[in-house]
């Protein structure tokens, strides 16, 4: 069923509109987030295994509590904005981040450690659908306004949190030389700020968002075929993106006998979404229908392992061994750049009418469960003893399958 709110998502022209104050600060508020919050992600492995002295596994453990606790509540999330709207959700879930980053902290003991690290999931569960969701909901509303293209705004959006992901670890080195608690402290004052702001600034009722019950939610989108099967596309597509932190590392000691160089690797990711992300979503709006966008994107990010695969039986090493995953990484994000601001663009017309929080969180939410598993048979699969191209050869098979299951539009 298509929302009535939503206007056709697709190539649009004319003069557009500034920016609405809300979706401005919305827009801020995930720059803000992801400061905040990569401040201290990066090096919270390091800090469990060597600070406190944890064992590997249950680092691990911890780690994916986390990861848990973040995206596969994000459909609660999204389900308490449509019930009670986005500002007491938003607050409470940056209350709730603030108080996770003080208590880890001076965490030293093991259930310590565990407890201030599922607030600090849960937080996000809160505040990441209900932001999500809004600015799906209000850049659709500056598409009809303005005749805009609202994958424009989504791919600001998503400049933002890239632009966070990039500067927060480097404020977080810069805090690593004093310690780790003050890293935690500066990410819980950079949450203070967010709360304060946006106590201030948030309405208290936004226009044309009203609340509806929790009852009948989930089995109107259990029955959405449609929106099922984008979440599967896009959950294969993370799948293959979540490769970054799998199937690279390795590929990357194999080369150089270090992981050294993927914090450069990361960095030209990052690099290339904040620079490059609008003139790609310009180009892609003007040329292609949001279907064939995700498409080629998902076929760029296919490219990405191919280039490994044809390249891994030479058994480069050294710089030259870098190359083909530069290449996979640069592949990898540009499929990127097309496929993520147009699936979350996709959403409002596939949601129930109110229910716009619910949708954006479960689209959160099954991705994440299509990775957890998916991520076991990958770390098998690149384990198996495998000729080394077959293992690359099958990853690069799984956004092609994400596109067959790419739902036509109506």
């Amino acid at each position: 069923m298509t929302s009535p709110l939503t206007g056709r998502l697709g190539r649009t022209s004319g003069r557009t509109a500034p920016l609405s104050p809300l979706l401005r600060l919305l827009i801020l508020t995930q720059l803000a987030f992801n400061i905040g919050f990569f401040a201290v992600l990066p090096f919270l492995a390091e800090h469990l295994g060597q600070g406190i002295g944890m064992a590997g596994w249950l680092v691990g453990f911890v780690l994916g509590l986390r990861t848990f606790s973040q995206q596969g509540l994000f459909v609660v999330g999204g389900a308490l904005a449509d019930r009670y709207g986005i500002r007491p959700v938003v607050l409470a879930g940056c209350g709730l981040r603030i108080a996770g980053f003080g208590w880890l902290a001076f965490a030293e003991r093991t259930w310590a450690v565990v407890g201030a690290v599922l607030l600090i999931g849960f937080a996000a569960a809160l505040f990441s659908p209900a932001v999500e969701s809004e600015v799906a909901r209000q850049a659709v509303l500056w598409e009809e306004a303005s005749g805009g293209d609202r994958t424009r705004v989504l791919a600001l959006f998503t400049v933002a949190g890239q632009a966070g992901a990039f500067v927060g670890p480097l404020l977080g080195a810069l805090l690593l030389a004093v310690g780790f608690r003050t890293a935690c402290l500066a990410g819980a004052g950079v949450f203070v700020l967010v709360l304060a702001g946006h106590a201030w600034l948030l309405p208290q009722r936004v226009p044309g968002r009203e609340p509806v019950r929790f009852k009948g939610g989930a089995r109107l989108l259990l029955r959405n075929r449609r929106f099922l099967a984008l979440c599967s596309a896009y959950g294969a597509y993370l799948l293959a993106y979540n490769q970054l932190y799998l199937a690279l590392p390795d590929e990357v000691d194999r080369a150089v006998g270090s992981q050294a160089p993927l914090a450069w690797l990361f960095a030209l990711s990052s690099l290339l979404v904040v620079t490059a992300q609008l003139p790609v979503t310009r180009w892609a709006g003007e040329r292609l229908t949001p279907r064939r966008s995700m498409v080629a994107g998902l076929g760029l990010v296919a490219a990405g392992f191919a280039v490994v695969a044809l390249t891994r039986p030479a058994g480069w090493t050294g710089a030259g061994g870098l190359v083909p995953a530069g290449g996979f990484v640069v592949l990898l994000t540009l499929g990127q750049m097309l496929v993520a601001p147009v699936a979350r663009a996709w959403v409002p017309d596939l949601a129930e009418e109110g229910r716009l929080g619910l949708y954006t969180g479960a689209l959160s939410s099954v991705s994440g469960l299509i990775v957890l598993a998916g991520s076991s048979a990958t770390g098998l699969l690149l384990d198996g003893g495998l000729p080394v191209a077959v293992p690359w050869l099958v990853l690069a098979a799984v956004p092609l399958a994400a596109a067959a299951l790419l739902p036509r539009r109506t």
